[in-house]
């Protein structure tokens, strides 16, 4: 019986290997490169966390999630995040009836996936809802608590350049995200073919690969995929090393580290792994396999102090310091 179900269990990650593998064909008929940035919010998708879009404007982001949306034949709403943007207008509100009863009407939260437009151009207050969305995957108004879509999914973008008029996320909410993915510009040769397609007549559609219930199925499924103690330690051994007051911390952390990953990091990095060994063949994932996710799952739950900063060290150079 155990041995049927690990056959069923193989045939599954094989099927959602194959799928993986349409996505990303029907995805490049309208993205052109950012193959990473495709595989990380892919990822995080399959192994159920939200994705954090850092980028100039005019990367493609909204459309790379539209098109994923469409791909998934998901339900998609885009928020635009501004300065006067209350909870009511995203997580909907109860109003007066023609028969003078109160009913509570839906706000854009209520899709599989939301598009957080500069999630940091909002208040607080504001932030504050989405990240009981985003925890508990249903929200709480007037007394009243409603279950959110499943599958629900968070990405949200942050511009880098512009500071002001913005509200910097709290450490709490940013670590609610599964992935802190960066956006670069693209290559000569890609920007030439973008070019292209966005001043001629070129259009493209997309094919549904997926439904929510193959999305959540697989889900399951990548949870099931086993780990070896090794790989597990490992993880936790990474993460650790980010906090500058263990006996495990580098020394480069101690200089340069203020406060480091929190355990939820450890979780995060053994999910991805799993997912990214499934998409890449494997029944188990190995430490490369951790390794390839561990940039994206620290580089946003570290905290600098201001000697890193005076000293113009990165993130990312301390997270390849200890890899």
């Amino acid at each position: 019986m155990e041995e049927q179900q690990i056959n069923s269990d193989v045939k599954a990650i094989d099927a959602f290997v194959e799928g993986f593998k349409n996505f990303k064909t029907e995805i490049a008929k309208v993205i052109v490169g950012q193959d990473d940035v495709v595989d990380q919010v892919l990822i995080s998708i399959f192994s159920k966390g939200h994705c954090l879009l850092v980028g100039v404007p005019g990367l493609a982001k909204t459309l790379l999630v539209q098109t994923i949306a469409d791909c998934l034949g998901l339900k998609f709403n885009r928020i635009q995040f501004t300065p006067d943007l209350m909870p009511s207008d995203i997580v909907g509100a109860e109003i007066l009836d023609e028969n003078r009863h109160f009913k509570f009407v839906k706000g854009p939260l209520f899709a599989n996936i939301i598009l957080a437009d500069e999630i940091n151009r909002t208040p607080p207050k504001t932030q504050s809802a989405l990240l009981e969305a985003m925890q508990e995957r249903s929200i709480t108004n007037a007394g009243n608590k409603y279950d959110l879509n499943n599958p629900f999914f968070v990405l949200a973008t942050q511009n880098p350049i512009e500071q002001e008029g913005t509200y910097p996320l709290p450490e709490a909410q940013l670590d609610r995200f599964m992935f802190n993915v960066i956006l670069d510009y693209p290559e000569f040769d890609e920007e030439i073919k973008i070019v292209k397609q966005t001043t001629s007549d070129y259009s493209a559609s997309v094919n549904k690969i997926m439904n929510a219930e193959e999305i959540v199925f697989f889900q399951n499924i990548l949870r099931k995929i086993p780990v070896n103690d090794n790989v597990i330690e490992y993880a936790v051994g990474l993460v650790a090393k980010t906090r500058p007051d263990t006996k495990m911390s580098a020394e480069k952390v101690k200089e340069y580290i203020s406060w480091g990953a929190g355990p939820r990091a450890s979780q995060f990095m053994l999910l991805g792994a799993k997912c990214f060994a499934a998409i890449n063949g494997k029944y188990s994932p190995d430490i490369e396999d951790v390794k390839a996710v561990a940039k994206p799952i620290l580089r946003h739950r570290i905290v600098r102090n201001y000697k890193a900063e005076a000293d113009g060290i990165s993130v990312d150079d301390i997270i390849d310091s200890i890899l």
